[in-house]
């Protein structure tokens, strides 16, 4: 499986010429992000995470595409119809030769004054982990992890590596960040993986790895 990072949150699977492409949000720019996509996973509702006009123009352009997300995250997709499917936790489905899992129910908490919305994590052929916006705990070799968010302390990213202690993270959800930013979150992962003796880094946009 190969695992290409795109702006913030997106990124791409492949394997055997199938593409997944999870959260292809407003902060995901690059114009290539839904080429050849079989199907697009989409963890919850919020702009940098799901840029429905986009989305549904690529379907619209593409037949065969589908959807699947969660109930809230369906309802700007309305339009597509039956091609949208909403997974609940613990639903598993065969997506263009890969297993997907559903994995939590709700965003961590980022507001005082607002519901987290819905949010679900999708574990890839069990092996690789996008959380969306929460801090799900499951056994997992690869995790995709925030590097950045309103939600998101420096605490929290470190002790959500100490106790998943995944095989090899990645950091995305980094649109955010500028320059300054990014360079201390480089910092702080190469803190983490000499103190772990694991892999975790922040992939670059368009980098493509061998999972």
């Amino acid at each position: 499986m190969e695992l290409t990072k795109f702006g913030h949150a997106c990124v791409r699977l492949e394997k055997g010429g199938q593409r997944l492409v999870i959260d292809p949000g407003a902060l995901s720019p690059e114009p290539d992000v839904l080429a050849g996509a079989a199907a697009v996973l989409v963890t919850h509702v919020h702009f940098d995470h799901l840029d429905a006009e986009r989305l549904i123009a690529a379907a619209d352009a593409d037949p065969h595409l589908v959807v699947y997300t969660c109930q809230e995250a369906a309802e700007p997709l309305q339009v597509l119809g039956d091609r949208v499917h909403v997974l609940r936790h613990g639903d598993q489905v065969a997506v263009a030769g890969f297993s997907v899992e559903a994995v939590g129910e709700r965003h961590h908490v980022a507001h005082p004054d607002w519901p987290p919305s819905n949010n679900i994590g999708f574990l890839i052929d069990g092996t690789v982990f996008h959380p969306g916006d929460a801090l799900t705990e499951i056994p997992v070799q690869t995790l995709l992890v925030a590097g950045q968010a309103p939600w998101l302390t420096m605490m929290d990213l470190i002790l959500y590596l100490r106790r998943m202690r995944p095989r090899r993270a990645y950091a995305i959800h980094d649109g955010l960040m500028n320059d300054w930013g990014l360079k201390v979150l480089g910092n702080v992962l190469d803190r983490e993986a000499s103190h772990l003796g694991i892999e975790i880094r922040r992939p670059a946009v368009g980098e493509t790895i061998a999972i």
